[in-house]
């Protein structure tokens, strides 16, 4: 099309052919041009949210679930800086996102107008770009630069900074095709090494992580795993990306990694690690192997160059992406080795490390996880913000299918809800289950108003035990019995009143064995639905109680 055209005009356009089918926001004066082009863009949902960064976070999450940029739009100064912390998710997640950001206009520019922040420094840490679009005539340019950059190499967010005047601006330019992601596969050589390293290794282990993967490259890795007797294990909030009843599937590298997995990276002769970053909490602080030289032989896949050595040298670094890479490792069959006691050691581990535990108070985590695990279908979506309550659903919970796990690996609190927002938006078929604590859903828990909305029937389960959980784990180690700032039982809300004043169906669960029946009634409700969950204080963790850290902290 080369038609005058409004700039607002233009960039709605690019995000049809871009196939974009939600926008998320918090409305700003800023980009009132384009709210009024969504107005007459059927193909696009515009989904208003309650605050800048949970609609940040909607993006983010709808861009880890289908694989194509999630688009946020958030006004100027307070709107950005809000929104910075769904960006810093997309950035350290590598997720596909656009941000779009309301700017002033240009006569006020470089003046410290009203609101006004230069985006090109405040976030050319957190973004893969910053690209601000000040001439109508090269919107479809931007915008298809923008999600071309999204998609290709190591996958993150760009941002869009869009002046207010500039939208209105008319010009006459022809649209931008769909972008699509560069891929860059294997040579024939390249994977013949990895074969030959594997089959000549006593004891292989492969890492799996990372964006870019696909639902048919997932399930060939599997078959070649499982037929190879390959010992795999995933980086942190990955786990989705084998089934975890596989016999291959050993465990999750992050978090409280289980102290045998951690031990088995540090003895293998050989690292496979296809598409993970091999950042801090996916190496167990880089404990697992020595920098820059490991003694483990490693050979690192990943979809961008500059990310290969970064930390850790390969002795062999493949660009690739992820999904290409293991199916044309399975093109060729199994790969044979001596290393089928080495696996089956290593499952035991996973299998001891994940059995059910006794824990204080009339809650059993471990029995409603096993619960949800037996009754619920097998893609439905868990979602989780950051805290000790997400061991519950990470070590108990197995999941079973690609795209299932939707969690922040920067630990982001606040995640969850409005990522189970977006994966009900995105796959409105699928069951979706949210994991919060008390804390964490505090931080977001007024998009309950966009999900009532919207109708969307989310399930979430608050694990309310009164205080911010994780720090107050770590003050008892380092400080034992001097509690500060962490109790948050005397200004909790009455989550199942403020769940219902909302529209939401809320439920209170104080035991264990009334768990089934209050997710039944939750499940029937025709749309979103709480269960707040009391757990004891003092089942902090699965391993230690609180007294027993504190006490173990003390001389």
């Amino acid at each position: 099309m080369t038609t005058s055209r409004s700039a607002a005009r233009i960039l709605v356009d690019q995000l049809v052919i871009q196939g974009v089918t939600h926008v998320f926001c918090v409305p700003g004066e800023s980009f009132l041009a384009v709210l009024d082009a969504l107005h007459d863009t059927p193909e696009i949902e515009l989904v208003t949210c309650r605050h800048e960064g949970a609609a940040a976070m909607m993006a983010e999450a709808h861009g880890k679930i289908t694989g194509r940029p999630g688009v946020l739009f958030c006004s100027r100064g307070p709107g950005a800086t809000n929104a910075s912390s769904g960006l810093h998710v997309a950035f350290q997640d590598s997720t596909p996102m656009i941000m779009f950001i309301g700017q002033n206009p240009r006569p006020v520019l470089t003046r410290e107008g009203f609101q006004e922040i230069d985006y090109r420094r405040t976030f050319a840490a957190q973004a893969k770009a910053v690209l601000q679009l000040d001439d109508a005539a090269r919107t479809s340019e931007y915008l298809t630069r923008a999600f071309q950059l999204a998609l290709s190499g190591r996958r993150g967010p760009v941002v869009i900074p869009i002046p207010e005047d500039m939208l209105e601006d008319r010009a006459e330019v022809k649209d931008g095709r769909r972008a699509q992601e560069t891929l860059c596969g294997p040579t024939p050589s390249a994977v013949e090494h990895v074969r030959a390293a594997l089959e000549s290794a006593k004891r292989p282990l492969v890492m799996l992580g990372g964006s870019g993967w696909t639902e048919d490259g997932v399930k060939r890795f599997q078959a070649f795993a499982e037929a190879s007797h390959l010992p795999v294990t995933a980086s942190f909030r990955r786990q989705d990306l084998l089934d975890n009843r596989s016999s291959s599937y050993v465990g999750e590298i992050g978090l409280g990694v289980n102290p045998k997995l951690a031990a088995r990276a540090q003895e293998a002769d050989l690292l496979l690690v296809i598409g993970a970053r091999l950042g801090e909490i996916g190496t167990n602080s880089y404990t697992i192997m020595d920098s820059p030289c490991p003694a483990q032989r490693l050979i690192h896949v990943y979809p961008g160059a500059d990310e290969i050595g970064h930390v850790y040298q390969p002795e062999t670094g493949i660009v690739s992406n992820p999904a290409q890479f293991v199916t044309a490792l399975a093109q060729a069959g199994a790969v044979k080795g001596a290393w089928a006691d080495w696996t089956e050691g290593a499952r035991a581990d996973f299998e001891a490390w994940t059995a059910p535990r006794q824990s204080p108070g009339p809650i059993q985590m471990c029995e409603i996880m096993r619960w949800i695990d037996q009754n619920m279908p097998a893609d439905t979506i868990y979602t989780n913000g950051a805290g000790n309550f997400s061991v519950w659903l990470h070590r108990y919970h197995r999941y079973r299918g690609f795209g299932t796990q939707v969690a922040p690996i920067c630990g982001s609190m606040g995640y969850g809800v409005p990522a189970a927002l977006a994966a009900k938006l995105a796959r409105p078929e699928a069951t979706v289950i949210c994991v919060a604590g008390d804390g964490d859903f505090q931080m977001t828990g007024t998009e309950l108003a966009t999900a009532v909305a919207h109708k969307l029937g989310v399930r979430i389960l608050i694990l309310n035990n009164g205080m911010l959980g994780t720090i107050r784990m770590h003050q008892e180690r380092h400080y034992p019995g001097r509690v500060s700032g962490t109790q948050l039982a005397d200004g909790n809300p009455d989550f199942t009143a403020f769940a219902r004043s909302y529209g939401a169906y809320a439920e209170r669960v104080e035991r264990t064995e009334d768990f089934a029946a209050a997710f039944g009634r939750a499940d029937a409700h025709d749309g979103p639905a709480v269960l707040e969950i009391m757990i004891d204080p003092e089942a902090i963790t699965p391993a230690m109680t609180l007294s027993q850290i504190r006490q173990a902290a003390r001389p």
